[in-house]
């Protein structure tokens, strides 16, 4: 089982540096949501409306927990807006900057979605339409929020901090003690921050977009989640690109694939009732 699981973990990326770190994001306004010691974390908030309360998303950039931007998101943030929804980009602490481990970065992804719940009203959001989402390591902090227990802390501890759906994008979904950096860049327990480990019956429903040849979160990851969380009774697609690396996704990529994947992915917001 040890070399099963092994085999199934590929090797996560520094991907993106601290390039646009603090992001400029013109059009999206900028909230304050945490405070740990002397870190203050906001998130950037788009598409604010009037009348109907909206349905929101709240994303998490990748980058191996180490660094990154949200700026990662900004286009998807811009399409779904212009959709109709209300899109918040996370900041959270990352080792290159705050020297943390998994454990504070999944602490923060929590506390970002109690906040957007704690303060519906005032957003204009619909509270029981909150979908999260992410790439890489912030794909893992989304489902994070969605399956692990614990890593609760912070203000608004009796809101809820998970999501009512998922957006996850190479995510990191298999952990183990092998994953680099071991247990020490884990928190001292893979299995407790190991989303493919908790994942039950009632996970909200999921999409997963992954490149066929990546090698740093490789496919049979997803493949093994996914079919571990349908096996329970839960609603998780797999949508699978043949020959597509790690981070094709992002917008620019050659291929266009964000247009491919965020097609498919507002086909799947639709299903839920959460776009026009």
């Amino acid at each position: 089982m040890q070399m099963t699981r092994r085999a199934l973990l590929g090797t996560l990326p520094l991907l993106g540096q601290n390039r646009n770190y603090p992001p400029d994001l013109p059009g999206f306004e900028k909230e304050f949501y945490r405070k740990v010691g002397d870190v203050e974390l906001n998130l950037w908030i788009i598409g604010r409306g009037q009348g109907a309360a909206r349905p929101a998303a709240v994303f998490f950039f990748g980058g191996g927990w180490t660094n990154g931007s949200p700026s990662q998101f900004q286009k998807h943030a811009e399409l779904l807006a212009s959709k109709g929804m209300t899109v918040l980009l996370a900041d959270y602490r990352v080792k290159s900057r705050h020297n943390v481990a998994v454990p504070a970065c999944i602490a923060d992804a929590k506390a970002a979605i109690r906040w957007t719940r704690a303060n519906a009203k005032r957003l204009n959001i619909d509270p029981k339409r909150i979908a999260a989402g992410g790439g890489s390591a912030g794909g893992h902090l989304a489902a994070a929020t969605a399956v692990l227990p614990g890593f609760e802390d912070g203000d608004h501890m009796k809101v809820s901090s998970k999501p009512n759906a998922l957006l996850l994008f190479n995510p990191a979904l298999v952990l183990t003690s092998q994953t680099p950096g071991g247990v020490e860049r884990l928190g001292g327990d893979a299995r407790a921050v190991s989303p493919i480990d908790h994942v039950t019956k009632s996970a909200p429903p999921t999409i997963i977009f992954h490149g066929k040849a990546d090698t740093t979160v490789p496919y049979k990851t997803a493949e093994a989640y996914q079919k571990k969380a349908a096996g329970l009774g839960a609603k998780c697609i797999l949508e699978g690109y043949d020959g597509q690396e790690h981070g094709f996704f992002n917008h620019g990529r050659e291929g266009d694939y964000y247009a491919k994947t965020t097609t498919r992915m507002l086909e799947f917001l639709g299903s839920l009732g959460y776009v026009r």
